[in-house]
């Protein structure tokens, strides 16, 4: 039977996880397409365009959401970021879950959109938030300022997490990845994301009628 491809938000605080557990999940499911964001942010070491980000200038960015090319954008930190629309769009017809490592901001907008009753959306808290910023050290990657601006910034971040359909405290990541795993199970299993659904029951019903 067919099923319509979910759009599976995860959110957090910078540090909470979701960027770890997001690439937990992809390894679980090679078949879950990730959404490649736009952005206006440099590129970092490493980082390769098309397969990180859609690395794109500020004026570039500004046309794709004039011409409504951006499922969901937000300027974070003084850069643009955003979803492009058609590979989402492509991937749900095809049955394919999509997922979003993105802010509140952007899960709002997604929720809010054409494709909101498609949406899985989960929040991860972080254990305390003294856990928090050790994470955010143990990174190496930001300055002192860099980080002082983003534990600054979780307080508003965490005061979204009841707009969420799932919540999850990240305090062992191999116990929150399980209980993740066990929400896209049960998603994918509800009964209005399987259109064939019926006509399967009719025909188990014609079996009956056979006998």
């Amino acid at each position: 039977m067919s099923r319509r491809g979910l759009l599976l938000i995860l959110s957090s605080p910078s540090g909470a996880g979701k960027s770890t557990l997001a690439k937990r999940l992809m390894a679980w499911d090679p078949s879950l397409r990730f959404s490649v964001s736009a952005t206006t942010r440099a590129p970092r070491a490493g980082e390769v365009d098309g397969r990180d980000y859609f690395f794109k200038s500020r004026s570039e960015f500004e046309d794709m959401v004039a011409a409504g090319q951006m499922l969901e954008h937000a300027e974070v930190f003084g850069n643009f970021y955003g979803s492009p629309r058609g590979p989402v769009e492509a991937a749900m017809s095809d049955g394919r879950d999509t997922l979003f490592d993105i802010d509140w901001q952007g899960g709002q907008q997604i929720r809010n959109s054409a494709l909101g009753r498609d949406v899985v959306s989960v929040f991860i808290l972080p254990p305390s938030i003294a856990e928090l910023e050790r994470r955010l050290r143990g990174r190496g990657q930001d300055s002192d300022a860099v980080i002082a601006g983003r534990m600054a910034k979780s307080q508003a971040e965490i005061s979204h997490w009841a707009e969420y359909d799932y919540v999850l405290v990240n305090d062992d990541l191999e116990a929150t990845f399980a209980r993740l795993v066990t929400v896209v199970e049960a998603e994918r299993s509800r009964r209005d994301r399987q259109p064939d659904l019926a006509e399967f029951v009719r025909g188990l019903n014609q079996e009956f009628e056979a006998r």
